[in-house]
C-alpha cells in the first residue's frame, strides 16, 4: 500500500539526479536510501561500500548451482 508522505524539495532533488544516473524512478531511489541507511543502523560496524554490496547482491536473482563441464 502506498502512503503519500511530504518531503523536503531538497532531498526530491538531489534523489531525483540520483535516481536518473541508477536509472530508478525518485520513489525507487528514496527506497535505496532507507534501505542503506537502515541496514547502516542495524550494522554499524559495516562501512557503507559493503553495505551497498550486500543490498546489491540480494537483489540479484540467485544463478542457481554451478554445473562444470564433464
Amino acid at each position: 500500500m502506498a502512503t503519500p508522505v511530504k518531503l523536503s524539495d531538497q532531498l526530491v532533488e538531489d534523489a531525483k539526479k540520483v535516481a536518473a544516473a541508477e536509472h530508478r524512478s525518485v520513489p525507487k531511489q528514496i527506497e535505496y536510501y532507507y534501505q542503506i541507511a537502515r541496514a547502516a543502523e542495524q550494522n554499524p560496524e559495516l562501512s557503507f561500500a559493503l553495505v551497498r554490496e550486500l543490498l546489491k547482491s540480494k537483489a540479484e536473482a540467485p544463478s542457481g548451482e554451478y554445473k562444470f563441464d564433464e
